[in-house]
């Protein structure tokens, strides 16, 4: 039996969370989480995705997009694959990375946005990992409080 097609609008805002097979990890270091938010920048640019937040644990990753046009599907295929290839490249495995199709949830007004923002960076307190959100280094919130150079911004081509 095929799967249901998702329903999608474009210029949707949407709330993106894929997890591990299994619950386990997408990201064993932080050379996968540099390079998975190297690939995140080059797919939303690609895509004509506006990223509002994303926040990167261990056995999965939240994003908040917004679509710029009707390719959040085509996008995620492509995010995810791509993560999933060189994941099992560099640490010498194979199969599936990711237990199923992503989760989407359309955010339909600003409180559920806001929400799914505050959401998104509190999950790494909620779990432990850090006592507040903005010292997690691997989220928005975190790159948006710190002074940068264009050079340490990866390229979007």
């Amino acid at each position: 039996m095929p799967r249901p097609l998702r329903s999608t609008f474009p210029y949707g805002v949407y709330h993106l969370t894929s997890r591990g097979v299994d619950g386990r990890p997408i990201f064993m270091d932080d050379d996968d989480r540099l390079l998975f938010v190297q690939l995140l920048l080059r797919v939303a640019h690609r895509f004509g995705w506006m990223l509002h937040a994303y926040c990167l644990m261990g056995n999965h990753f939240h994003l908040i997009v917004e679509c710029g046009q009707p390719a959040l599907s085509k996008g995620m295929e492509r995010l995810n694959g791509l993560h999933a290839a060189g994941f099992n490249a560099r640490h010498g495995r194979v199969g599936h990375l990711f237990q199923h199709r992503y989760e989407s949830r359309l955010i339909a007004d600003d409180a559920y946005f806001e929400e799914a923002c505050r959401y998104v960076y509190l999950n790494p307190v909620r779990v432990g990992l850090c006592t507040r959100p903005e010292v997690w280094p691997w989220s928005a919130l975190r790159l948006s409080r710190r002074p940068r150079s264009a050079a340490s911004v990866p390229a979007c081509d």
